[in-house]
């Protein structure tokens, strides 16, 4: 149904009408239907009076002081009870999002943050096995750009993102550590100097990664350019050209999850490692958060630090 089929119906406040119509019929009064409903009786006639106009046929009629329905009355209470029906299972299927017991959740994480965000979207489905959930994982410029369109629920960037009429809210510590394998030449040393870094085979993350960004913030604020051997476009990829010795990268502490590392890498003794840093959760200023967004919200900012405590102890 087209909205110039139904303008008539869109003019005068239709629905408190339908209601005091719907009494009416059910009731067999106006007087009885308007004392139902809270209102007086020139204010019910005013609404009758206006039904009848919208409609254009005469709806009832009235011998004694009973009232009869026309045969477009009979329809439109038929039609009335059709459209109540309608609007009670509205009230059900929203009531249940309300209670978050059911609905759609999409969150687009950094590739980073899929070392742990999986499992803490999984510790919310547990909390609501009705809901139905999606994650996926982009670079930070995809994040960006899918931000600006407002194609998800919420955004977990493993960097602040620097971005206008965007709310953002730190999530958990991430913490940025030189990664190596346990066998590399620097792995028992202590206190390395940065300038010692910048001489070593670099793995560096593409082009639009927040990684790559932030590593090379590091190297620019130190005044130096890293040796970069490779270019890889994800963190598997890097962890494997780790272990394949072909150099050294500056990565979160969580990229192996909330689990800790494999003894076939080494966090390496740099200076002024590990790095401070923070996973936030964004989204859109003027986005209307749905109940399961502000749900997960505020169950993320408690279970995401549970998590890492369980893991990795207070130290």
């Amino acid at each position: 149904m087209t909205r110039s089929t139904i303008h008539r119906y869109l003019r005068h406040g239709t629905l408190p009408q339908l209601r005091l119509f719907e009494a009416s019929a059910r009731l067999g009064s106006f007087t009885q239907a308007a004392q139902e409903l809270h209102l007086s009786q020139p204010a019910a006639s005013v609404q009758m009076k206006k039904l009848t106009e919208t409609v254009g046929v005469p709806l009832f009629e009235q011998v004694g002081k009973r009232i009869h329905f026309t045969e477009a009355g009979h329809r439109l209470h038929a039609g009335c009870q059709e459209i109540f029906r309608v609007f009670a299972a509205l009230e059900e299927d929203l009531s249940s999002l309300r209670a978050l017991e059911q609905g759609r959740f999409q969150l687009a994480v950094s590739t980073t943050g899929m070392g742990f965000a999986p499992r803490l979207l999984g510790a919310f489905v547990e909390q609501h096995p009705g809901v139905q959930t999606a994650i996926q994982a982009h670079n930070r410029q995809t994040l960006v750009e899918r931000i600006a369109r407002n194609d998800d629920d919420l955004y977990l960037f493993a960097d602040a993102p620097e971005l206008e009429d965007v709310i953002v809210q730190e999530l958990l510590a991430n913490p940025l550590v030189v990664l190596a394998r346990d066998d590399h030449p620097l792995a028992q040393a202590r206190a390395i100097p940065f300038e010692r870094l910048a001489e070593e085979p670099f793995l560096l993350r593409e082009e639009g990664s927040g990684a790559r960004r932030i590593a090379m913030r590091l190297f620019r604020e130190h005044g130096l350019t890293p040796h970069v051997r490779m270019e890889l476009g994800t963190n598997e990829a890097i962890k494997e050209a780790i272990l394949a010795g072909l150099g050294v990268t500056i990565m979160s502490r969580y990229t192996f999850g909330l689990d800790p590392e494999s003894a076939r890498y080494r966090c390496l003794d740099v200076v002024g490692f590990p790095i401070e840093n923070h996973w936030y959760l964004a989204y859109p200023a003027s986005k209307q958060l749905s109940a399961l967004a502000r749900a997960f919200l505020d169950f993320a900012r408690v279970r995401a630090k549970e998590m890492v405590l369980d893991s990795f102890g207070e130290g």
